[in-house]
């Protein structure tokens, strides 16, 4: 692979994590819960003086960690990269906290379309980082780790993994608020939505490259018959 293409895809994979940030954000504004993977950041940043995108990139480097210590000797070194994705994750968090600063819905049709919103820009950098095919996103690279140590499937433990940060996320707000804070129904709406929307973008962009691709072959064909 030419430097060219690896360089293209560390950019895809930065937009990915762009998009994912801007998603959590919208999410998170929503008033409806937030998405799993950041439910324990977002209690933990109504806790202590630390942004939500602070926490979230701490969880990243909790769940890197996590995974060194489940492969150990079989974690690829290529992997390592993992540790720059943290800070450019938690800044985008940031950032898109600070872009939609002014969002602050209080209609609930207003806090389903913010969430909706929310939902699409956020897989599409779930399928940004995809296609980029370079580092795994600490976050899914845990359960990918998880499920290989077990011989289980990457989908069911993806379910348990999230339905467990939720759990915590509940304890962590009951213990301190006395109430629920961060876990809503929005949080669920996310974790269905999420992944359907990433496979329609598959296949908008599949459908799209399909079509160049098929119109740059008939052209080829028709100037070599001239």
């Amino acid at each position: 692979m030419s430097k060219l293409k690896i360089i293209i895809r560390y950019f895809v994979f930065i937009a990915g994590l762009f998009f994912m940030g801007l998603g959590i954000s919208l999410t998170t504004k929503s008033g409806m819960g937030t998405s799993p993977i950041n439910s324990v950041p977002y209690v933990l940043s109504m806790i202590f003086h630390l942004t939500l995108g602070q926490f979230t990139f701490l969880l990243s480097i909790l769940f890197l960690l996590t995974e060194i210590i489940i492969l150990r000797k079989d974690f690829p070194k290529e992997q390592f990269l993992q540790v720059f994705v943290g800070p450019f994750f938690g800044l985008f968090v940031d950032l898109g906290m600070s872009i939609f600063s002014f969002v602050n819905p209080n209609i609930y049709i207003e806090k389903i379309i913010v969430l909706l919103f929310g939902c699409f820009a956020l897989a599409l950098g779930v399928y940004l980082q995809v296609i980029a095919n370079v580092i795994i996103n600490p976050g899914e690279g845990v359960v990918k780790a998880i499920a290989n140590k077990t011989g289980k499937k990457f989908g069911n433990i993806k379910i348990m993994f999230d339905s467990t940060l939720c759990i915590i996320a509940i304890v962590i707000s009951l213990f301190t608020f006395g109430k629920i804070k961060g876990v809503r129904e929005g949080t669920i709406i996310c974790a269905v939505l999420v992944g359907n929307i990433t496979k329609i973008y598959s296949f908008i962009f599949e459908h799209f490259k399909y079509k160049k691709t098929k119109y740059e072959t008939e052209n080829y064909e028709s100037s070599q018959s001239i």
